[in-house]
């Protein structure tokens, strides 16, 4: 399997208007394609990163991730159907409005459509500009960032992920929350990032836990966090550093009730001199629960 890079994210919003004022105002994200139903969202010359649609859920609907070319994406289509693992291709209306060549859909266990796919359109003709003045964000080979999904179908999530799609562990977090109950969280990556997806088992409300997008200077995560008040913001972990990726970030509620971690300064993975280790705590210092 050749998955490169979690390159997009689409998630259902009650409040659309809002998440628009939310991703462009505070978190620095540029508006692009969209109508009353629905918006893209840039953050670097890709046509888009994220994209909001109007619905009742509220949480992630569907990911997208790339592989490099079109020998690639062939090679991926006949990985799954040796694994049998049932995906149906992409019809010209969803290829265009995704603006990619080519791509297929599946589902994971926890029922989350997952689209694959090779050929992202690429806008280098207009750069990307931040409405809030972000210096850049952290993607390229790395993504758009990373997602923390919640299941209560573990085994058969951590399968999809690893025996299919190919994401290889980075470490795990076990926190003792009682005498009788520790919260494990598994992290894996597909790219240096250091997680592009985590995992934790628990019957969760919402599929997503948080998602996150990488800064590319401490400035801009300082200067995210000054726009809490002006944008109202509600912040709900201070700024902390995580103890696996060393991410400096802090954590707010997005319009739809999950978390965004605004982050920087993650430590890239090399498979080539990585050791998988174990943390009992998220955080080095900070991340402490907002009132």
């Amino acid at each position: 399997m050749s998955i490169s890079n979690l390159a997009y994210i689409g998630f259902e919003v009650s409040d659309l208007d809002t998440w628009n004022g939310f991703m462009e105002d505070f978190v620095g994200l540029k508006k692009g394609n969209g109508n009353d139903a629905w918006s893209q969202f840039r953050m670097d010359n890709y046509e888009w990163r994220i994209a909001c649609e109007k619905g009742p859920k509220d949480d992630i609907s569907f990911v997208g991730l790339e592989v490099a070319t079109r020998e690639a994406f062939n090679d991926l289509k006949k990985v799954l159907s040796k694994k049998n693992v049932q995906f149906s291709q992409g019809d010209k209306a969803l290829k265009e409005k995704r603006g990619v060549q080519d791509l297929v859909v599946l589902t994971d266990p926890a029922g989350l459509t997952v689209e694959i796919f090779y050929g992202a359109t690429q806008v280098t003709q207009t750069p990307f500009v931040s409405p809030a003045g972000v210096s850049s964000f952290l993607t390229g080979e790395q993504g758009v960032g990373h997602i923390v999904l919640a299941s209560n179908k573990m085994e058969e999530v951590r399968a999809f992920w690893v025996d299919v799609l190919g994401f290889k562990l980075s470490d795990t977090i076990g926190v003792e929350l009682g005498p009788d109950f520790t919260l494990m969280l598994e992290f894996y990556h597909c790219n240096p990032r250091h997680h592009t997806l985590a995992l934790t088992a628990l019957a969760a409300p919402k599929r997503i836990h948080h998602f996150m997008v990488e800064m590319a200077t401490l400035d801009d995560v300082g200067y995210a966090q000054d726009r809490l008040d002006s944008c109202d913001v509600k912040q709900t972990l201070t700024l902390g550093k995580h103890s696996n990726d060393e991410m400096v970030s802090f954590y707010v509620s997005t319009p739809s009730g999950f978390d965004l971690e605004i982050g920087c300064a993650g430590i890239p993975v090399h498979d080539e001199d990585w050791r998988v280790s174990h943390h009992k705590v998220t955080s080095m210092w900070g991340h402490k629960p907002v009132a």
